[in-house]
Order: C-alpha cells, then sequence, then structure tokens
C-alpha cells in the first residue's frame, strides 16, 4: 500500500480541494501518514496568490526530497497551473498537476506524462465534487469555480479560469446528504461565488432561495463577495432567512478611489461604507470581514492615509490585511511607481492594528448576549471542555464538558474574553 503526505495552502476552496484529493486517496487504497519519512509521496497543493506562498511551496518540496531523497513530490494548486513545465528547472520535483485534475489526482499516479495541466482558461464547465468527510462539524460545499475580472494586481483568474457554477441540484443533492448525515451547517464556498449562476443567466440570490425551500438545512454561511454583488434584494433575503449567519466577507482590498480605480475594482470607497452601515442596521450585530491590500503599485501616502481614516470609521468588524505582492503576468506588475517593500509591511502594520481594535470593540459589543452555537463534534484538546461558533462568526469557548451536547444548537451567554478566547455558559 503507498503512503501519502498532503499540505495545502490558501484558500478555503484550495483546502476543500486538499481535502477532496485526500479522500479519493484513500478511497484508491492509498494510506494517509503524518510524517515525511514515513511517506512514499508528498503532496503540495500551493497557493499562489504572493510570490511568498510560491517561495513557500518550492521550500516545502525542497525539503521533503533532502529529508526523504526516495520521496515522489508532486506539485498542484495554482504554482503547478501557472508555471506548468518551467517548475522541473526544479529538480525537487517529479510531478506537476493542474488545479481541475488534481480533483482526480488517484488517476494520474501511474502515469508516465510527468505533466497533468490543460489550459484551464477553456474550461467551461464545473468540475463537481464533494467531499463527504463526516467528522467536521460544518461542512463545506464548493458551489463554483474561476473568476472573470481581471484585477490588476491578481494572477488567481490564470490559475483557475473563467467563472463555472455548479448545478443547482448539485448543490441540493450535497446538502440534502449532508443533512441526513447529522450536519447543522454548510459553508458555500468558491473562488467567487458571487458569479455563481452567471453563465446560465441566474444569481446567487437564485441558488438561495431553492436551497431554503428545498432543504432542512439548518444553517449556512456565505464565503467573500465582492460589494456589488450584493444587493439590496439579497440583503432583504437574507435579513428575513432563519437560516443564514450573518458572518459577510467583503473583498473591499482598499479604502481609497484612487487605488481601486488601478486595481480595476469598479465601486466607490463611498459605496461600500453606506454598504457597511446598511449591513449592520439590518441585522444584530453581524460579522463584517474584509480585505485590505496595502502598498498596491502608485498608492502614495495620502492614499493610504484616505484608507486608514476610512478603515477607522467604518463598521467593519476583522480585517484581513497583506502587503501587495507584485505578480508576473498581471497589470500591476508592470505599473509605475511600484511601492518599495519595507513601506508595503509598515503599512500592513498599520491596517493590522486597525483590525485588532475592530475586533476587540465587536467581541465586547456581543459580550453579555445570548447566542445560537453551533457545538463542535469533539471538546477542546487544550482543555476538554465543549467550543462552538455562533452564527456572527465568533468561537465561543463553553464552561461544559457535557458530551450530549457535541453537534447541538444551544443557546450560549458571551460572559467573557481573554487572552483572544471568548468564553460562555450555557444559557438553560
Amino acid at each position: 500500500m503507498k503512503r501519502f503526505l498532503i499540505h495545502t495552502m490558501g484558500c478555503k476552496s484550495n483546502q476543500f480541494e486538499g481535502a477532496v484529493i485526500e479522500e479519493n486517496l484513500i478511497k484508491s487504497g492509498f494510506e494517509k501518514v503524518k510524517k515525511l519519512e514515513n511517506a512514499d509521496i508528498y503532496i503540495l497543493n500551493s497557493c499562489s496568490v504572493t510570490h511568498k506562498s510560491d517561495s513557500e511551496a518550492l521550500y516545502l518540496l525542497r525539503n521533503a526530497k533532502h529529508k526523504n531523497p526516495n520521496i515522489i513530490t508532486i506539485l498542484t494548486g495554482c504554482l503547478a497551473q501557472i508555471e506548468k513545465e518551467k517548475l522541473f528547472e526544479n529538480d525537487f520535483i517529479d510531478f506537476v498537476v493542474g488545479n481541475d485534475e488534481k480533483l482526480e489526482l488517484e488517476n494520474f499516479l501511474n502515469s508516465q506524462e510527468k505533466l497533468q495541466a490543460a489550459d484551464i482558461m477553456q474550461l467551461e464547465k464545473f468540475h463537481e465534487v464533494r467531499l463527504e468527510d463526516m467528522t467536521k462539524t460544518r461542512a463545506s460545499l464548493k458551489i463554483q469555480d474561476g473568476c472573470d475580472n481581471r484585477c490588476s494586481y491578481c494572477i488567481i483568474p490564470f490559475a483557475r479560469g473563467n467563472s463555472r457554477s455548479a448545478d443547482i441540484n448539485f448543490v441540493i443533492d450535497g446538502i440534502n446528504n449532508f443533512v441526513r448525515h447529522g450536519f447543522k451547517e454548510v459553508v458555500f464556498t468558491g473562488i467567487h461565488i458571487g458569479l455563481w449562476g452567471k453563465e446560465r443567466g441566474l444569481t446567487l440570490l437564485d441558488l438561495l432561495k431553492e436551497v431554503e425551500n428545498r432543504t432542512e438545512l439548518v444553517r449556512y454561511r456565505l464565503g467573500s463577495l465582492n460589494p456589488l454583488e450584493i444587493t439590496g434584494e439579497l440583503l432583504e433575503f437574507l435579513a428575513q432567512s432563519d437560516k443564514f449567519c450573518p458572518h459577510f466577507h467583503l473583498s473591499l482590498q482598499s479604502a481609497c478611489n484612487k487605488t481601486l480605480e488601478s486595481m480595476n475594482r469598479f465601486y466607490k470607497v463611498e459605496d461600500y461604507l453606506k454598504q457597511i452601515e446598511k449591513i449592520n442596521g439590518m441585522f444584530d450585530l453581524p460579522f463584517l470581514g474584509s480585505d485590505i491590500i496595502t502598498g498596491f503599485a502608485g498608492e502614495t501616502d495620502e492614499d493610504f492615509e484616505i484608507t486608514r481614516e476610512n478603515l477607522e470609521k467604518s463598521g467593519l468588524s476583522q480585517i484581513h490585511t497583506f502587503p501587495y505582492s507584485i505578480r508576473k503576468g498581471t497589470k500591476g506588475a508592470a505599473m509605475p511607481h511600484q511601492v518599495d517593500e519595507k513601506v508595503r509591511e509598515e503599512r500592513a502594520a498599520v491596517v493590522k492594528a486597525i483590525s485588532a481594535r475592530k475586533y476587540n470593540e465587536f467581541i465586547q459589543k456581543n459580550l453579555g448576549t445570548v447566542r445560537e452555537v453551533l457545538i463542535e463534534k469533539h471538546p477542546d484538546k487544550s482543555d476538554g471542555m465543549l467550543k462552538g461558533v455562533t452564527r456572527n462568526y465568533i468561537t465561543v469557548h463553553i464552561n461544559s464538558r457535557d458530551l450530549q451536547l457535541l453537534n447541538t444548537l444551544c443557546e450560549v451567554q458571551l460572559t467573557g474574553y481573554k487572552d483572544g478566547k471568548v468564553y460562555g455558559k450555557v444559557n438553560k
């Protein structure tokens, strides 16, 4: 029996796909191991959103070959899809498998072809795969892949292809299967889920209406959305839903109009600040996360100051930020006035500090309230206590060891916040 070790980097979609690879290999008779020295095959499911993630992927593969010279190394994911045959310049890489092909990786392991990566821009059909792992508390269902936007900083459309949507019946069947296995919550993932249904003349709202009408799912959560995709009609539907978890992640990228225009983002700061305010007014303490890139080409000190001021006054709960990474093949890479890397890092640190303050404010507003918590299927490993996640995306450590509450929905009062952890007690 061949033994494998897999490491997955990056976004939730890639994590989902990494789990699919693992499941497929085990079904095909492979054994998963935890240590390199025990593995016959090492699979690196890469991310390519920054040059640092590329470097990390190559380092991990080089390290695997160094520690176990007889191991077969397979690079898949976004770096594999973009660079393809160029990667064989590295003698520590044995196979390169593209983003679509990796979903059937087990079929390529006996092939003599070292490169398995077709032109992903030619793909028109969504690759329907399900994750059957029933050990997790919240199920993930990938409903979309690819992206039709061409933001000037982003390489991902060339790694993922154009937008492709899962069929409605595939989504409904997947959810009903999860419900039959006792799942209370499903997270919808994809590269750009706001584009779901575009090629069929449908919208994400159409899908969510079907989900609510045709399934017994108790809770669902959405992945990242572009601000332009959160229409008034969608918000009204979500606000009236008793299944939707009020957890929004808005892919903002900058809070300065000049920078947004350079990034090829088609909205204004004023519009999404109003949208954030509207969402906060329509839901009970919703979690509002966002992404911000600092130091994009041409971003001056004055531009960043505008971003800083707008983020400070925004109603966001948390901000995921990272310094701009120049990606060869994007419009941003060829732009003049590139910002010094040290300055990019310094600006990212400023945004991280804003995020920390905002998250603390968000938690403080929630303390004392009673929230519906989905208790995880396994107690916390460190102390044996129960823990779970509220609808508005707060992980709560609960003062109970009652194993009968595992994988149930409980009303929990949030009682404290210490050392980065939120604590609560079951509200009886």
